[in-house]
């Protein structure tokens, strides 16, 4: 059984932390998602790296992760790989027998009539997409089975589906019908869209809200500053109180994301960024802004219970 190395999908070291991690996920995962992306195989690389984000985004996966790849080399690896695999089953004849018994009935020998499989997909879509419903075709090949269960070849289809406003990462869509063709003129199986948010490189999601990092020069902060915040729709003025500190959070109403009650509010933390190393001329003014402020303690309560 192969192990895939999660860390070099992602291009990051094992070592690395995981806001380094979650910076590269977001990076590939804009540049391969399926609807923009002009890469070779871009559809299979934005799997390969939703499921590497999948595994290191949590501690404990990511633990149990490690410690597996320490053993990958061990020939006796696939004794402690065989966990995915508990759940296969294994089919002995009386199994074959129900199989048959379902396809015919035994008073008269007649082909029952059999409900297609439900088939799931996932579907990308883009964060500022989830602000109103809007049409799009999605393509996918239906597999074709056989009694026994097989997969024995795989139908190529295109539909024109309406993604509704609102849409959550994971939020399962059914589209009645458009599964997998049932026998003897049972009804056909369903078709499960599976939402999947791209990651987006300004704005992290938190519920129905929208948290968004605004960098600040210290005398913007000090000062007070009027700032244009980029939101999913457009661009709006946001005034920055004087004496702004970082970490604080400004409320814009009203733009986050939408759900059946209300739109959420989107969220602007502020950081404070210094600039670069001074020359001699800035370092005086620090020096006087230094001896200006000198009783301030930005530790006053450092430390303290």
């Amino acid at each position: 059984m192969e192990l895939k190395d999660y860390y070099a999908i992602l291009g990051v070291e094992r070592t690395d932390s995981l806001k380094t991690i979650k910076t590269a996920y977001r990076r590939l995962a804009r540049k391969y998602h399926p609807d923009v992306s002009k890469e070779v195989d871009a559809e299979q690389h934005f799997k390969e790296v939703a499921e590497a984000w999948e595994v290191l985004s949590d501690e404990q996966r990511r633990a149990e992760y490690d410690e597996q790849w320490k053993y990958r080399n061990d020939p006796r690896f696939s004794q402690h790989s065989r966990q995915g695999q508990q759940n296969q089953r294994y089919y002995s004849q009386d199994d074959f027998g129900d199989i048959f018994s379902s396809m015919f009935d035994r008073r008269g020998g007649q082909q029952q009539r059999t409900r297609g499989h439900d088939f799931e997909i996932e579907v990308a879509v883009f964060l500022e997409d989830t602000l109103e419903a809007h049409k799009r075709p999605i393509s996918f090949k239906l597999p074709v089975y056989d009694m026994f269960g097989r997969v024995v070849q795989e139908t190529p289809k295109t539909l024109n589906v309406t993604i509704p406003a609102g849409v959550v990462d994971g939020q399962k869509i059914r589209l009645k019908g458009q599964g997998t063709a049932g026998t003897n003129g049972g009804p056909n199986g369903d078709l499960w869209m599976i939402i999947r948010i791209a990651p987006h490189p300004l704005f992290n999601i938190i519920g129905h809200d929208l948290e968004i990092v605004l960098p600040l020069a210290p005398w913007e902060a000090a000062l007070g500053e009027k700032i244009t915040i980029p939101t999913l729709k457009d661009s709006i003025r946001l005034t920055i109180p004087a004496g702004s500190q970082a970490g604080q959070r400004l409320r814009i109403p009203g733009k986050g994301l939408v759900n059946k009650q209300q739109t959420g509010d989107l969220y602007v933390v502020i950081k404070i960024v210094m600039p670069p190393k001074p020359d001699d001329k800035t370092a005086e003014y620090w020096k006087k802004l230094a001896e200006a402020q000198s009783s301030y303690d930005p530790r006053e309560k450092w430390g303290k219970a």
